[in-house]
């Protein structure tokens, strides 16, 4: 229909009679066309990209796991994925475009190394993807899911849910489906809006019976991806997307195993502590470093690494010695997994607390598109709630 309205336009003489219709009017009406100064122009602005919200803090190179090779996140990943296929010949891995190399490039080469029975794509079903990933785990095989987004998550709610998290238990622990591994790309990135940055964790963390981990960097992706790989129960591995790149270390070739439910102390302090997974890790390394350097409050950090089943000794043993709690996460505060630490740590670090527990988490809103950068709990927000906790 446009083809031919611009065919009409042009083999006609409407043009020319429009145009004769808007001399006359100017001249009729005395009035002048508008005129482009030099500066204005019709053409758009190149769009300026605006920088992380983040500070990317590599790990210290690891010496206890043999040589180490650079890699980035993606890297780490795929790394993780060729040394299970290498050591376990019932391991398969699928997924939507995952025998392409996956829209983040995490299983690139892997279907030419191993075959496509043994890598290969599955039709847009998450649902059927996960129920599928179940019954290749019960019949002893090892099946590594990949959920294109966590936000595309939902469909296989259920098969999460009321199949994997309760096979064992349904029969007894007669046979169950704990080798079954569901990868997914998991929060914001500055742009990913409604359906490309939320972070579901909390969603899971009411369900026993599966184990949740979001890693903070490549050589901890690796090492807790090989671990849930390894572990006896259903794992939901989060992999949060914008270090897909934006991390680079110095990461072991070979296998080995980070443990799981085992936060990490990044950084040892006396009076307020720190607690966040993922992405965030790295917001909080910034703001400690901030509230030395400006307020002299030295800061205590804690990767907790596992959701589900957390570490809840290492929190509390913090807590205990600081007095003060700062939990952040990406995901909306309401019902976050930050109000379970929260909670916990009120009940148990009550009469050791200086100042009231703190979160510092996204709205209660979906993830807008132009305004994400401003729902995301940066460092600034976090370091306001620094202030307000020592100077309570």
């Amino acid at each position: 229909m446009a083809a031919a309205a611009r065919l009409f336009w042009r083999s006609s003489g409407v043009k020319s009679s429009f145009s004769g219709l808007s001399g006359a009017l100017q001249s009729s009406l005395r009035v002048t066309p508008l005129e482009l100064s030099p500066d204005c122009t019709t053409k758009p602005k190149t769009q300026i990209r605006h920088a992380a919200h983040f500070t990317y803090h590599p790990d210290p190179v690891p010496t206890q796991y043999g040589p180490t090779q650079k890699m980035n996140f993606f890297q780490a990943i795929t790394s993780a994925l060729d040394n299970t296929l290498a050591s376990d010949p019932t391991a398969v891995i699928f997924g939507e475009d995952v025998a392409f190399g996956g829209v983040f490039r995490c299983t690139v080469g892997l279907r030419d190394k191993y075959g496509k029975d043994r890598v290969f794509n599955t039709p847009l079903c998450e649902q059927g993807i996960v129920g599928f990933g179940i019954g290749v785990a019960a019949a002893g095989a090892t099946a590594i899911a990949e959920i294109q987004f966590a936000d595309y998550i939902y469909p296989a709610f259920d098969q999460i849910v009321n199949e994997a998290a309760k096979f064992r238990y349904r029969s007894g622990n007669m046979f169950d489906c704990g080798k079954l591994i569901i990868r997914s790309p998991w929060g914001c990135v500055g742009h990913g809006a409604l359906y490309h940055s939320q972070s579901p964790e909390a969603f899971f963390a009411h369900c026993p019976g599966i184990k949740i981990v979001v890693p903070r960097g490549p050589v901890q992706a690796k090492g807790l991806l090989l671990s849930c790989i390894a572990d006896q129960n259903p794992c939901i591995f989060f992999e949060p997307k914008i270090l897909y790149r934006a991390a680079v270390e110095q990461v072991p070739s070979e296998a080995y195993h980070v443990p799981l439910s085992q936060a990490e102390v990044l950084q040892e302090g006396s009076d307020l502590t720190m607690i966040a997974w993922g992405t965030q890790v790295h917001v909080m390394r910034e703001v400690a470093s901030m509230a030395q350097e400006k307020l002299g409050v030295s800061c205590e950090v804690i990767d907790l690494q596992t959701i589900l089943p957390w570490d809840k000794d290492t929190v509390c043993k913090s807590v205990v010695k600081t007095g003060r709690l700062l939990i952040s996460h990406e995901a909306p505060v309401t019902g976050g997994f930050a109000a379970e630490i929260s909670s916990t740590v009120q009940e148990e670090c009550f009469l050791s607390l200086e100042a009231p527990i703190t979160r510092v988490c996204g709205y209660d809103t979906p993830f807008p598109h132009i305004f994400e950068p401003f729902c995301i709990p940066d460092k600034w927000k976090c370091f306001e709630a620094v202030k307000r906790m020592i100077n309570f």
